[in-house]
C-alpha cells in the first residue's frame, strides 16, 4: 500500500515538474531535468500485460473464436456490406485511415474511427466515453441507422441464427444457458475477441528494464515528449485512453463538436473528449476526433498550440514523432487474417 502510495505522489511530483516544463522551455541542463528517468517513465507509462483474458478455460476460448467471427460479419449490416472490421480494419491497425467511415448507402458520421487495438484498456469507449466498455461498444454501430443500420436487436439475432453454425458456436460459448443466442452475448463476445487485440512495442520492451530497446533519437523525442508536458494527458499504459480533456485547453480548438457535454449535459464536459491512446499513431491517422489533421507533425504541433499553450520548434516536433514511432507495435496473432 505504502509503496503504491509512494509511485502516485512521485507521479503527481513529475507531472507537476512537466506541465512546469511545458511553460517554460527548460534547458536540459537544468538538475530537475536530468532526474526523469527509466524508473520515472515507468511511473508515468505501464507496459502492455501480456494478455487480458486467462485463456483456459474453454468457454472463454470459445467466445473469442465466436468474437472473431462476428467482427467479420457482414450479415450484422442491414445491406449485408458492412462489418465491425470495415471501419476497424485489422490489417490496418484497427482503422481505415480515413477522416469519417462510410456507412448504411455510404453515410458518414462526425467523428473518426479510433482504432479497435488495445481499447480494452481505456477509460471508456467512443470519443465522448458514451460506452462503458467494450461489450457496450459493440452494441452500438450494428442498430446504429447511419452505420450498419440494422433496425433492432431482434432483427441482428434473427440473421445469425439463419446463419450455418453459429448456433453452435453460440451454445459452446455460454454453454450453461438455456438460449444462448442473444443480442447481449453477441455484444460479449466480440469484446471478449477485441480484449485480446494487444500490440507491444519497443517502447514496452523499454519499460520492462531493457534501455537499448529504443535508439538514442527515440530516447530524445522521449524526452522532449515528457518535457513540453504531453505526458499531463498522455500517460499509463495506453499512453492515453486514461482520462477526459478540453481540446483546446489552453488556446481556443475550433470545432462545432460538443465532446463529452452531449452524453452527460454537464457545461463542465463542453468540448471534453476522450484522449486518444497514443499507441500506434503513426499508423492511424488522419487524426483528432472529426479526423481533419492529416499528418501526425501537424497534430503534434496543434497540440502544442491549443493543448499546452507553446509554440513547438521544428525540431521538438521531429524529434516527438520519432519517439511516437516506437509505439509502433506487432499486431496479435489472433488479429492476422
Amino acid at each position: 500500500m505504502f509503496k503504491k502510495l509512494s509511485k502516485v505522489l512521485s507521479l503527481v511530483t513529475i507531472s507537476v515538474f512537466l506541465i512546469s516544463c511545458s511553460k517554460n522551455h527548460i534547458n536540459r541542463n537544468h538538475p530537475d531535468y536530468a532526474k526523469i528517468s527509466l524508473e520515472d517513465m515507468q511511473d508515468i507509462f505501464e507496459p502492455l500485460p501480456d494478455q487480458v483474458l486467462k485463456l483456459e478455460d474453454k468457454s472463454t476460448v470459445a467466445q473469442v473464436k465466436l468474437g472473431k467471427k462476428l467482427y467479420f460479419e457482414k450479415a450484422l449490416s442491414l445491406n449485408n456490406d458492412i462489418s465491425c472490421n470495415s471501419c476497424h480494419m485489422l490489417d490496418k491497425f484497427g482503422v481505415d485511415n480515413e477522416a469519417t467511415s462510410p456507412g448504411h448507402k455510404g453515410q458518414r458520421g462526425d467523428r473518426n474511427s479510433p482504432s479497435v487495438y488495445n481499447a480494452s484498456l481505456h477509460i471508456a469507449q467512443f470519443w465522448d466515453g458514451r460506452a462503458e466498455d467494450l461489450k457496450a461498444q459493440a452494441k452500438g454501430p450494428i442498430l446504429n441507422p447511419i452505420e450498419m443500420a440494422i433496425p433492432n436487436e431482434e432483427e441482428a439475432i434473427k440473421r445469425i441464427k439463419r446463419l450455418s453454425g453459429y448456433t453452435d458456436m453460440f451454445k459452446a460459448a455460454f454453454p450453461k444457458e438455456k438460449d444462448p443466442v442473444t443480442y447481449d452475448n453477441l455484444a460479449h463476445a466480440i469484446a471478449q475477441f477485441e480484449k485480446n487485440l494487444l500490440t507491444p512495442s519497443r517502447f514496452d520492451d523499454y519499460l520492462k528494464g531493457n534501455q537499448d530497446a529504443l535508439s538514442n533519437d527515440e530516447k530524445e523525442g522521449m524526452r522532449i515528449f515528457n518535457e513540453v508536458g504531453c505526458t499531463s494527458c498522455h500517460n499509463g499504459v495506453g499512453v492515453g485512453g486514461g482520462l477526459y480533456q478540453k481540446i483546446g485547453l489552453e488556446i481556443p480548438y475550433e470545432t462545432e463538436d460538443k465532446g463529452r457535454f452531449n452524453v452527460t449535459k454537464n457545461n463542465d464536459d463542453m468540448y471534453f473528449f476522450k484522449v486518444p491512446s497514443l499507441r500506434n499513431v503513426a499508423k492511424t491517422g488522419p487524426y483528432f476526433h472529426d479526423g481533419t489533421v492529416k499528418t501526425l507533425k501537424e497534430a503534434i504541433s496543434l497540440m502544442g498550440t491549443h493543448q499546452l499553450g507553446v509554440e513547438l520548434k521544428k525540431s521538438e516536433i521531429d524529434a516527438i514523432s520519432v519517439f511516437l514511432e516506437s509505439l509502433t507495435g506487432k499486431m496479435p496473432e489472433i488479429a492476422k487474417l
